[in-house]
């Protein structure tokens, strides 16, 4: 009789331990396809999808005979928890938020089903150590989640007139009076660019452009200084590719600040897209007076580096009013200038002349 009643009670923690089991991997997949579709069709990641999606059929792959069981074990009328809310929980929803929010979902319900599986009777279908490869799969699955949606936005702001405000062209203007004008005249990002002055002087030129450029609702970008542009709280870093490696550049850059990379090859647009750029800046695109050395890499390398990776390209080098459309229509999302505007006596004028060309180009199509 007693060996009965220990089979019985067997019997009863075991269908109990499979209805948590059930509700775990459930909430499992409801949170893996969330994020999946988060990343198809929000952040439009390839790669990030294939991952998830994988993830989610690996955990979820069983056969018909383990399902039943779990079914068989299901009670959702009889789930106390099913209505029950907490005092405190999250109510307002940002997409970053729900991304968090589900991702952690995951987390607890992998770890639940990592430690339930390690008990005795318990299906060879339920691997104690694919769930616990999983959690820590996911861990870093959501880090570049957020991190690319706080990019998002950065990023679809990163079109139109991009002016660097080189301080060798600057010819003694000031850097934040001169950028306030070509703000004027439509720049939608600015870019500080000084490679003589002290650091401390960059520093804090660069903190005047942030504010300018917060008030003005433009993007501040910080060529190759990554301390000048945590100093300053730029929106984003630029780097060559004789600057600081791109994966550190990624490491050390806040998650929602933008990486944008030089190159002239498809080769180096390749690497810097796998490393963590955000954008690429391609060029020279024609002859320029301000980087002599810098070989010319023309229209066509911009359209190769266009069908081969999918981050938005800044085109740069001897750009003008009179070619900056014919760049943007070969691929570019936004058109770098320095000497064409910089060089310019107004240049607010020079800057509005190039938006016009852009706009009515964009008119015309």
């Amino acid at each position: 009789m007693p060996r009965a009643c220990d089979k019985i009670r067997f019997k009863i923690m075991l269908d109990n331990t499979m209805r948590i089991i059930d509700a775990n991997l459930n909430r499992t997949g409801e949170g893996l396809r969330l994020l999946e579709e988060i990343s198809r069709l929000i952040l439009n990641d390839a790669g990030l999808t294939q991952q998830l999606k994988r993830l989610r059929h690996d955990i979820l792959r069983n056969d018909m005979a383990f399902h039943q069981q779990l079914l068989q074990a299901r009670d959702a009328d009889e789930d106390v928890g099913a209505n029950l809310e907490v005092t405190g929980e999250e109510k307002t929803h940002s997409l970053p938020t729900v991304i968090v929010a589900n991702a952690k979902r995951v987390q607890e319900s992998l770890r639940t089903l990592e430690e339930l599986t390690k008990l005795p009777g318990m299906s060879p279908e339920l691997n104690s150590k694919k769930f616990q490869r999983a959690r820590f799969e996911l861990y870093t699955i959501e880090q570049r989640l957020v991190a690319k949606l706080l990019r998002k936005d950065k990023l679809e702001r990163l079109r139109g007139l991009y002016v660097v405000v080189d301080k060798g062209a600057l010819e003694g203007r000031d850097p934040v009076e001169t950028a306030l004008e070509t703000i004027r005249g439509g720049a939608s990002v600015i870019q500080l660019r000084d490679k003589v002055s002290k650091r401390q002087d960059v520093i804090s030129v660069a903190r005047s452009l942030k504010a300018l450029c917060t008030k003005e609702n433009v993007l501040f970008i910080v060529n190759d200084h990554l301390d000048v542009a945590l100093e300053s709280d730029a929106d984003g870093l630029h780097v060559g590719q004789e600057d600081l490696p791109v994966k550190a550049a990624r490491k050390w850059l806040p998650q929602d600040k933008l990486l944008g990379v030089s190159v002239e090859t498809v080769e180096q647009a390749i690497a810097a897209a796998a490393d963590g750029a955000d954008h690429l800046g391609v060029g020279a695109v024609f002859p320029t007076a301000s980087k002599a050395k810098t070989p010319v890499v023309g229209l066509e390398r911009l359209q190769q580096i266009k069908r081969t990776v999918s981050l938005p390209l800044v085109a740069i080098g001897g750009i003008n009013k009179d070619n900056a459309a014919g760049v943007i229509a070969a691929g570019a999302a936004a058109v770098a200038v320095i000497s064409a505007v910089l060089g310019a006596i107004s240049p607010e004028d020079a800057t509005r002349q190039i938006i016009e060309r852009l706009e009515a180009s964009s008119v015309e199509k």
